[in-house]
């Protein structure tokens, strides 16, 4: 939805602009193009938020404490996970909101579990071990952070 506000600020110039110009072709043919990529971002948008609201199938409260278990908190800051403060990695706050994971993979549950799994087979060398997490552990602390809003 960030994108709108600002896609209606641009179809409100293009309209006026057209106005202007007493409706010429060039600039109603202007409008219909800028009027189809606003809507093409909008359902691209919209795709987004349906990825994030995709079921993940494990249970939020075992992910909390498997978070707690594994110490994610010591990289990373973390709400609702008591001394969840870490300053090495990014802050999972809104992570559920986010396009990407790690500026590479689409955030996605199965994105999430596996990047939580193997985060070196994606980005070889960053600064996130293999904690070697097993599948469970993996959809279970995805569920958890899909809570983070």
């Amino acid at each position: 939805m960030r994108h709108r506000p600002y896609a209606a600020l641009v179809l409100s110039d293009c309209w006026d602009e057209a106005s202007k110009l007493r409706a010429s072709a060039a600039a109603w043919t202007t409008f219909c193009t800028v009027l189809a990529m606003c809507l093409a971002l909008s359902a691209g948008e919209s795709k987004a938020s349906e990825s994030w609201s995709e079921p993940v199938g494990g249970d939020p409260r075992r992910g909390a404490a498997e978070i707690r278990d594994v110490g994610c908190g010591a990289c990373h800051r973390i709400p609702g996970i008591a001394g969840a403060d870490g300053l090495v990695g990014p802050p999972l706050d809104f992570i559920s909101r986010r396009i990407y994971l790690a500026g590479v993979l689409r955030n996605t549950p199965q994105n999430m579990m596996a990047w939580l799994q193997n985060p070196q087979k994606f980005v070889p060398g960053n600064a996130m071990p293999n904690m070697n997490l097993s599948e469970e552990q993996s959809r279970n602390i995805t569920a958890y952070l899909y809570t983070v809003k």
